[in-house]
C-alpha cells in the first residue's frame, strides 16, 4: 500500500466529521418546509431592516408627546396620543378629525374606508368583466390587451391633472351635463362629496386594467378540457361559469383584491393632485398634513402607526379568505 492510500483514511475521516460535513448532514436533513423558511433567512432580514425597523422607530415616537416650542418630541406619555386620537380629544391639533360620525366625510378613516370598499369592488367587477372578454378567442385580441393597460401606465401626477380638467368649472366638458343632472355642484373641488365621487372615478378608471391583468391570468391557467367536459354535459353558460370558472380563478380574485385593498388604505397622490387633502381627507394625508403643515411629530408618528395596524388586519382578513380557499 503507498504512502498516500495509507493516508487517505484518516483525511476522509476528518473531512466526515468537521464542521463542513456537520452543516452539509444537517441541510440534507431538513424537509423541504424548513429549506424553504431557511432559504427566506435572508429576505426576512432585509425586511426586517427596511421595514420593521422603522415601523417600531414611528411606535416609539408615538409615545413622545409634541414639543411646540422646538417643533420635535416631548416627554413619554405613553398611549396618551392613542387616545387622544380614538376619542377625538385631540381635534383641535388636526387639520382633519381622524374620526367624527357627527361629520363622517371629513373623517380621514370613514372617508378612507369608503374610497376603499367602493373602488376595489368597482374595480374587481369592471376588471372581471374586462378579463372574461380578453380571455375570448377574437380577432385584435392583443390590441385590446394594451388599449386596456394604457390607463394604469400613466403616472398618478399626470392622471390627476387630466381629472382636474375634466371637471374642472367652466373648461370641463364633463362638468355642465352632471351638473344639470344634479350630481355635481358648479364648484365641485371645494365639495367634499362632489371631489370624493371624482377621486373614485379617476381611481376606477387607471386600476380596472391592473384587476383585469391579474384575473385574466388567471383565467388563462384554468384547464380548457373542463369547459369541454362541462359542454359535453349540457352545462349552460351560467353553469361553466359557475361552477367551474369562478371556483378556480376565486384565489387569483383574493390576491388582486389584497394589492389594491392595500394600495387604496394608503391614498394619497390622487387626491392631492385632483382636489387637496384639505377638501378630501384620508389616513395617508392626514399623516403628511400633520407632520408637513402643523409640525407634529409625535401625533404623526400615532395616524402613521394606527394606519398600519389598520392595513395590517385588512391583509390578515385577506390572508384568512385565502387560506379557507385551500390554496
Amino acid at each position: 500500500m503507498s504512502t498516500e492510500q495509507k493516508g487517505s483514511g484518516p483525511l476522509r475521516e476528518s473531512q466526515r466529521s468537521g464542521p463542513y460535513a456537520t452543516a452539509v448532514r444537517w441541510l440534507e436533513n431538513l424537509n423541504e418546509t424548513q429549506f424553504a423558511y431557511l432559504l427566506l433567512l435572508p429576505v426576512f432580514f432585509i425586511l426586517g431592516l427596511i421595514a420593521i425597523w422603522p415601523l417600531l422607530s414611528t411606535f416609539e415616537m408615538s409615545l413622545h408627546a409634541d414639543s411646540r416650542a422646538t417643533g420635535g418630541l416631548g416627554e413619554i406619555v405613553g398611549f396618551q396620543n392613542y387616545v387622544d386620537l380614538l376619542t377625538g380629544a385631540n381635534s383641535n391639533l388636526l387639520r382633519n378629525p381622524f374620526l367624527d360620525l357627527s361629520q363622517p366625510l371629513e373623517s380621514a378613516l370613514i372617508v378612507t374606508f369608503v374610497f376603499g370598499i367602493v373602488t376595489v369592488l368597482a374595480e374587481t367587477l369592471i376588471g372581471f368583466g374586462q378579463a372574461l372578454v380578453l380571455d375570448q378567442d377574437f380577432r385584435g385580441r392583443r390590441w385590446m390587451r394594451v388599449v386596456i393597460i394604457i390607463p394604469w401606465a400613466i403616472p398618478i401626477a399626470i392622471q390627476g391633472m387630466i381629472f382636474y380638467l375634466l371637471f374642472a368649472p367652466d373648461i370641463g366638458f364633463a362638468t355642465p351635463p352632471l351638473q344639470n343632472l344634479g350630481i355635481l355642484s358648479s364648484q365641485p373641488f371645494i365639495n367634499t362629496t362632489d371631489s370624493l365621487l371624482i377621486i373614485v372615478v379617476a381611481d376606477i378608471w387607471k386600476t380596472s386594467a391592473f384587476m383585469a391583468l391579474l384575473i385574466l391570468a388567471g383565467l388563462q391557467s384554468v384547464d380548457r378540457s373542463l369547459y369541454d367536459v362541462a359542454k359535453v354535459a349540457g352545462a349552460t353558460k351560467w353553469q361553466q361559469f359557475k361552477l367551474i370558472t369562478f371556483p378556480l380563478v376565486l384565489p387569483t380574485v383574493i390576491v388582486a383584491m389584497l394589492f389594491r385593498t392595500i394600495d387604496a388604505l394608503r391614498v394619497y397622490g390622487l387626491i392631492e393632485t385632483v382636489a387637496g387633502c384639505e377638501v378630501v381627507p384620508s389616513l395617508s394625508c392626514l399623516v403628511v398634513t400633520t407632520y408637513f403643515d402643523s409640525n407634529l411629530i409625535a401625533t404623526a408618528s400615532t395616524v402613521a402607526f394606527v394606519t398600519a395596524g389598520i392595513i395590517a388586519v385588512v391583509v390578515s382578513i385577506y390572508i384568512v379568505k385565502y387560506a379557507q380557499e385551500g390554496v
